[in-house]
């Protein structure tokens, strides 16, 4: 197998991977999608609200709103599969709640003029980790008319994405296989099929009598070319076991972390398998 990175920023990384199958391919997006640990608001105590925003709606926006998550971030912090992680309403206090996550704070008040307003962003949670903070300060939450007061306790956890969307990692977690074109050479040239693709992938070249592929890999197969061709000058397919992949992170995490840690996890787990088959079952 053959790893080749093409493009790499801050929340996203595209690269091709030669030699895969699907399975393997599907078991990476997957684990990136579910398994790779992620900091997000799960408990809120909502002390005064005066907006016109139901509690619930507000505590959801609360719990959407990325948080930073790399791994230097959620070291030391408890994860969903240990003891004691659930807030119990009947046996904890919201004091020993704060222990398991970090603080969050949101106290703010309105204007003091009549009819002005006011918009509280995710800038203005105050968290007990200054490492643990909003990944964007503009991100809208709440809105306060005249004297309006909004006072919130909340406590962010480490969670996995199978288990709520606010954990999730990656806004765009995808894959594709490699595309093929291939031309018709004993057919004669269809200009028309160029101009029918909508990505730009093909050029006319009428000098030379050639179509030119210019970016297949900005190629998404939809065959609009091959449907505009009246001749069957041009084909449209993929390469078995090549594929492009690109991950895209709402900017809790890096990408490249991600992708780090989602193999991690899929390796724990066939690990797991391995050690399940050779002891029989027993466990």
């Amino acid at each position: 197998m053959e790893i080749e990175i093409k493009s790499q920023s801050d929340d996203e990384i595209v690269f091709i991977v030669r030699d895969a199958e699907v399975p393997f391919i599907n078991a990476i997006r997957r684990c990136a999608m579910v398994n790779v640990p992620k900091i997000a608001i799960e408990d809120v105590n909502i002390v005064r609200n005066d907006s016109a925003m139901f509690n619930e709606v507000l505590a959801h926006r609360l719990g959407l709103t990325p948080l930073v998550s790399n791994l230097d971030a959620i070291e030391g912090l408890p994860l969903p599969e240990d003891e004691g992680w659930e807030y119990d309403e009947e046996k904890d206090t919201w004091a020993d709640n704060i222990k398991k996550g970090v603080l969050f704070e949101l106290k703010e008040v309105g204007p003091k003029a009549e009819g002005e307003s006011k918009v509280i962003y995710s800038k203005h949670l105050i968290s007990s980790d200054e490492t643990i903070k909003p990944v964007y300060d503009t991100i809208p939450l709440v809105k306060l008319k005249k004297d309006e007061v909004i006072d919130i306790e909340a406590v962010a956890k480490v969670g996995y994405g199978k288990d709520h969307a606010k954990w999730i990692p990656t806004t765009v977690c995808a894959y594709k296989q490699y595309p093929k074109i291939t031309f018709n050479e004993d057919k004669e040239v269809d200009y028309d099929c160029a101009l029918a693709c909508p990505r730009g992938v093909l050029k006319s070249d009428r000098r030379s009598k050639h179509i030119k592929i210019l970016d297949i890999e900005n190629c998404t197969m939809c065959k609009s070319c091959v449907r505009a061709s009246s001749n069957g000058y041009i084909n449209v397919g993929y390469h078995e076991n090549d594929f492009i992949f690109r991950i895209e992170t709402d900017g809790s995490m890096p990408p490249k972390e991600v992708l780090l840690k989602a193999c991690d996890k899929l390796g724990e787990k066939a690990d797991k398998f391995i050690r399940f088959s050779e002891e029989g079952g027993s466990k």
